[in-house]
């Protein structure tokens, strides 16, 4: 493993939080994109029932 010296628990604790910050993000974008998938779909079936 690399040798951090007397910073490892600084180093460590700051990848962790910016491995967590990131996977908020990743999880954020997707549930967005899966709600905006939804509403696209909601509003085309809404179209295609007004238009026939």
């Amino acid at each position: 493993m690399i040798e951090l010296g007397k910073y490892s628990a600084t180093v460590l604790v700051a990848w962790g939080v910016s491995l967590l910050l990131l996977g908020g993000i990743v999880v954020q974008s997707l549930m967005a994109a899966a709600r905006a998938r939804r509403s696209l779909e909601a509003e085309e079936a809404a179209r295609k029932v007004k238009h026939g």
